[in-house]
């Protein structure tokens, strides 16, 4: 029973992954890291959920009666387009904050931060 939703399996272990990088590393590339292993894990999910066993394409004829749900996978891409655009407002504060700070990590410019007070 369980070897027929491995790709549930892949997904929670991107999750718990992804969330253990971002929670664990002071790095904010490194969590930059971790937020799109757990993004590509939620797309897996939703994917995985959107897979009808026997399902074909919906477009309506006489031969089949099973069809996929397209909304998942339309959802999924609209996602995607989402997290670059997210990751590319990311990388450009991740490049902005060492420009001014000379560090990427998080206990560093909290200290600076500090000291500036």
């Amino acid at each position: 029973m369980l070897s027929g939703l491995y790709n549930y399996w892949i997904a929670i272990l991107l999750m718990a992954i992804g969330f253990y990088i971002v929670i664990a590393h002071n790095n904010l590339f490194t969590k930059m890291i971790g937020l799109n292993i757990f993004q590509t894990s939620v797309f897996i999910l939703f994917i995985s959920m959107g897979k009808v066993d026997g399902g074909t394409a919906p477009i309506l004829s006489d031969a089949y009666t099973v069809y996929s749900n397209p909304l998942p996978h339309v959802l999924i891409l609209t996602a995607i387009v989402v997290s670059v655009a997210t990751t590319a407002v990311g990388l450009a504060l991740i490049v902005n904050i060492n420009r001014r700070y000379k560090t990427l990590d998080e206990h560093e410019i909290e200290q600076q931060e500090l000291d500036q007070e």
